[in-house]
């Protein structure tokens, strides 16, 4: 049976380690057997936690020898994106500067799966800094390849977490997105993802003592990925809610009121009318069909609220913060690692300060004007990315990649900037690629997007896990 562990769901293989199917100890052996496996093949796991593992999925059998109950993700692995704390292991962001840059403590969001039973079994891979692209490709640890096919990336920021998960080498993924970094990685791996609402889990994402600017407070939230929108669930369950380390969380029950059913969604298959490849199309019109069989009531809408203005502020505010920080930040990036956020300085200037603080009241009014639509639409099916994947390294070779890949990724980047939930969930496999969708919901209801993922799963299927293919 160990053969096999490491394809089961993390819901399944916590299961088993509770009722004593197998133990935890002979779980984390079988993760680090896939990974001596596969990722030779796609460099997703960067720092490979085994003796610590080991030991800590021990301590999870000696609880369940002596009696105690254990946690709902009781002995299964995940990997944690190279920015996050793992305590007394070095945080790099994947850069060199950073090599020896040992975590003092467990971020919030692993400390939290860690108390449901979850261990972290290795860092994953990331862009430098996460500011060097949209493809997973380190100045310390290199590429990592899309499992599905070399030619592609597997996407960004978190894409060492995208294909760890879809390989095998690990149940759950700790990524975080601020425009579609566990979101991307999960729809060009085949896996689905969770970008929850701003406040809805705890985070400390310094670099150093000090906090970031605003747009970073604002942006960037923790998410899980997982082969199931199941697995999904019980991440989200278990890193959801307040904690003194981060002010930001707040207790927002995870889920709330029954909605009036049936539910409807807004049907967005080419957000700001800019072009949508017609892989993309085919799979918001699958998940729109899974959704009507499942008793959704699906209404084609011409856009969402405000998706130009939402994209114009959102490169502003973030330019002009980039470019604070930018000659202390550039010599960090390593060879090339600067072009992306350059090639974007140079379609959008920084903002004087009396400006930027006008953006800021901006942003308010077009979270506003989503709060409205989504009191009438509970959920938007929208596409990841409205181009299949590109090359890696597109998006930082020359003006025009960076163009495309920041055009297909605009309802993730909207949708991240006024700061609603959204689940990516497989669709299907196109031309050999996997396709995606992603459901957004209204503010604290990743219950709502979770459950019509779900649905679309359903009818759709399981893409991974999959052997990385050249």
């Amino acid at each position: 049976m160990q053969n096999a562990l490491w394809r089961m769901t993390a819901a399944a293989q916590a299961a088993a380690v509770r009722d004593g199917e197998v133990t935890a100890v002979e779980l984390v052996d079988a993760h680090l057997e896939r990974i001596a496996e596969a990722n030779p093949a796609v460099n997703a796991v960067t720092q490979l936690l085994t003796d610590r593992a080991r030991a800590d999925a021990a301590a999870v059998d000696l609880r369940r020898a002596a009696g105690d109950e254990l946690g709902p993700l009781a002995g299964v692995p995940f990997t944690v994106k190279e920015t996050t704390d793992i305590e007394g292991v070095p945080t790099t962001y994947g850069a060199e500067r950073f090599r020896d840059s040992v975590a003092r403590t467990d971020a919030p969001p692993v400390s939290r799966l860690r108390a449901a039973g979850g261990i972290p079994i290795g860092h994953s891979n990331m862009p430098t800094l996460i500011l060097a692209g949209v493809h997973t490709r380190s100045e310390l640890f290199g590429d990592t390849a899309n499992p599905w096919s070399g030619a592609v990336t597997p996407g960004g920021t978190s894409g060492g977490d995208g294909a760890a998960v879809a390989t095998g080498m690990a149940a759950i993924g700790l990524g975080n997105d601020s425009g579609g970094s566990v979101r991307i990685p999960a729809s060009f791996c085949g896996v689905a993802a969770l970008k929850p609402t701003y406040g809805r889990f705890a985070a400390d994402h310094r670099i150093g003592p000090d906090d970031p600017a605003l747009a970073a407070q604002v942006l960037v939230v923790d998410g899980p990925l997982a082969r199931t929108v199941g697995d999904l669930r019980l991440a989200y369950e278990a890193l959801a809610g307040a904690d003194p380390r981060d002010p930001r969380a707040v207790p927002v029950p995870p889920y709330g009121e029954p909605p009036v059913r049936p539910l409807k969604v807004a049907m967005v298959t080419d957000p700001g009318g800019q072009g949508v490849h017609p892989v993309a199309r085919e799979a918001v019109e699958s998940a729109a069909d899974a959704l009507r069989d499942a008793g959704y009531e699906v209404h084609e809408v011409a856009d969402v609220p405000r998706l130009d203005d939402a994209l114009e502020v959102y490169g502003r505010m973030t330019l002009t913060e980039f470019a604070t920080t930018w000659p202390w930040v550039k010599p960090l990036l390593g060879e090339g690692g600067h072009r992306y956020i350059e090639l974007g300085m140079a379609n959008r200037a920084p903002v004087e300060l009396t400006e930027y603080l006008r953006l800021t009241g901006v942003r308010l009014g077009i979270r506003r004007d989503w709060a409205a639509f989504l009191d009438e639409y509970p959920l938007v099916l929208g596409p990841v990315f409205t181009d299949p994947p590109f090359a890696p390294g597109e998006e930082a070779r020359d003006a025009a990649g960076h163009q495309r890949v920041q055009t297909a990724m605009r309802l993730c980047t909207a949708t991240s900037f006024v700061g609603v939930p959204s689940v990516a969930v497989p669709t299907g496999v196109l031309d050999g690629l996997p396709s995606g969708v992603q459901m957004i919901g209204r503010a604290y209801r990743e219950d709502l997007c979770l459950e019509a993922a779900e649905a679309v799963e359903l009818r759709l299927g399981v893409l991974t896990p999959i052997d990385p293919r050249p």
